[in-house]
């Protein structure tokens, strides 16, 4: 039996992405790159990380609190008391050897990873519209169809072609 879906996908050991996992490595950098913007408690680097993936994937607290320690413990990233904003929530911080290896790339591919999800996302919505017009379409719906499916086809090898 699967669990009941969450809001944010289900989430195992290191969270999903659109139905995929994220490999632990990924995590692991993601985590470095979102300490780029500032330090954060983990739950502000879940939220941070949701953010950069237009909330298709958040990593579970089971996955970024022991990636926290053991980036801490070799020494990529400072724990510290809150100063008050995070309600006794340690605060990490990049240390230099962290900074050097944060790679804010990770970020941008993050991004651009849910971009081609909604790409694909779509694809299928209109895979359903175009099968709906066909099933019941009349025959003059169904050539307009076809139309705009190939003018759509076109505008996009032409978007290649810029």
């Amino acid at each position: 039996m699967r669990p009941p879906r969450t809001p944010h996908g289900e989430h195992g050991h290191h969270g999903h992405w659109a139905g995929g996992r994220v490999p632990k490595g990924n995590v692991r950098g993601l985590l470095l790159a979102a300490l780029l913007d500032g330090p954060a408690h983990g739950y502000e680097l879940m939220r941070r990380l949701e953010g950069r993936a237009s909330g298709r994937w958040r990593p579970s607290p089971g996955s970024v609190y022991p990636l926290l320690q053991l980036l801490e413990d070799e020494g990529l990233v400072r724990g510290r008391a809150s100063d008050g904003r995070s309600e006794g929530r340690k605060v990490y911080e990049l240390t230099e050897r962290g900074r050097a290896q944060a790679d804010a790339g990770q970020l941008r591919d993050l991004a651009a990873g849910t971009a081609a999800l909604d790409l694909r996302a779509e694809t299928h919505r209109l895979h359903a519209a175009a099968r709906q017009v066909g099933a019941a379409g009349d025959p003059a719906q169904v050539q307009q169809a076809v139309e705009i499916i190939r003018g759509a086809r076109q505008a996009l090898y032409g978007l290649l072609a810029q």
